[in-house]
């Protein structure tokens, strides 16, 4: 189903942290939305802030010219609660926020909801949380993926490993993926060269098409999320990685949160650990069982065709909002 209603997409678009934005936007357009965009990582020239303002000035002025029935915003932490609340009264849209936070920003995600129309979190943790501090309804909507592009594509060279992860390190991931150097692990991301496990790094900072390039070559993809403690109790939301991959159509091995079963079945789509043992012996089981590896990887993508496109999400992001009964 297309729509036609105008919408004002806000949102921090890089090719790196914030990527998935830009999916966010195609999304939009191929659903037929009148769009209008407005990205808060612009640095506009001294000529342009001279006409414009600065950027509450230029977002006041985006929502007056392109007059929407919603505002969709990605990136809560950017605006605050009182700038939300104050634009909403210039406009007749309802304002809608994605939250993308997970338990280590949850606090301030909250502040910065309040002021929203409705409020949607990417896992069911955060959504409780976000629930009970704002005593209101906070609606679960998980992380996807594009799979034009997230998509199976033949690599080789540096790219080809048995085993990859690409992402930030850290102590508790430097930790998990230290059991694996026997297999074949070839890391991508900033801060591994700092760690002992530098020999293994193959590249720094990866756009996304670097990205692609270096999951695709693996044989196991591994995902382990950030943590808010290394000791803490489990979390629950599942990142964006959770979805590329299975986008991929590669054979994924995750940290086991609460939500992964909500989006895929495990052992058919893709395979969980618990600890650093059942890590290693999962990792070896699959590249002793290539056919395996491949069941999973083609599960996942099946998956994610069928329930885990952005198209998805944004259909039933902006679908599901009432239309507005006038002007404000």
């Amino acid at each position: 189903m297309m729509t036609d209603r105008p919408v004002l997409f806000i949102a921090p678009f890089d090719d790196a942290g914030h990527a998935h934005s830009m999916q966010r936007r195609r999304a939009l357009e191929r659903l037929g939305a009148r769009l209008t965009t407005f990205d808060l990582l612009a640095k506009p020239s001294l000529l342009e802030r001279f006409r414009s303002g600065d950027q509450a000035k230029r977002l006041e002025r985006a929502l007056v010219e392109s007059d929407p029935e919603l505002v969709l915003v990605c990136g809560t932490n950017q605006l605050g609660e009182e700038q939300v609340d104050r634009l909403r009264g210039l406009s007749r849209a309802r304002w809608i926020t994605w939250m993308t936070d997970d338990m280590r920003t949850v606090a301030t995600a909250a502040l910065q909801a309040r002021a929203y129309d409705h409020i949607y979190a990417v896992g069911t943790d955060v959504a409780a949380e976000v629930s009970e501090r704002l005593g209101r309804t906070v609606d679960v909507l998980s992380l996807a993926a594009d799979p034009s592009v997230y998509r199976p594509i033949k690599t080789r060279d540096q790219y080809r490993a048995n085993v990859v992860f690409a992402g930030t390190a850290t102590p508790h991931r430097e930790r998990l993926l230290a059991e694996l150097v026997e297999f074949g692990l070839a890391l991508w991301g900033p801060g591994w060269r700092r760690t002992a496990l530098r020999d293994y790094c193959r590249g720094e900072a990866p756009s996304t098409e670097e990205y692609v390039r270096a999951y695709a070559g693996a044989s196991v993809a591994i995902n382990i999320h950030h943590v808010s403690t290394e000791d803490g109790a489990p979390e629950a939301g599942c990142n964006e990685r959770l979805f590329e991959l299975a986008s991929m159509g590669v054979a994924q091995v995750v940290d086991d949160r609460g939500d992964v079963a909500r989006s895929f079945a495990i052992g058919r789509e893709l395979a969980v650990f618990r600890d650093a043992g059942e890590l290693r012996q999962t990792v070896r089981e699959l590249l002793e069982d290539p056919h395996q590896a491949e069941r999973l990887g083609q599960g996942a993508r099946a998956r994610l065709l069928q329930d885990h496109t952005y198209m998805h999400r944004l259909r039933h992001l902006i679908l599901d909002q009432p239309r507005p009964m006038a002007p404000r």
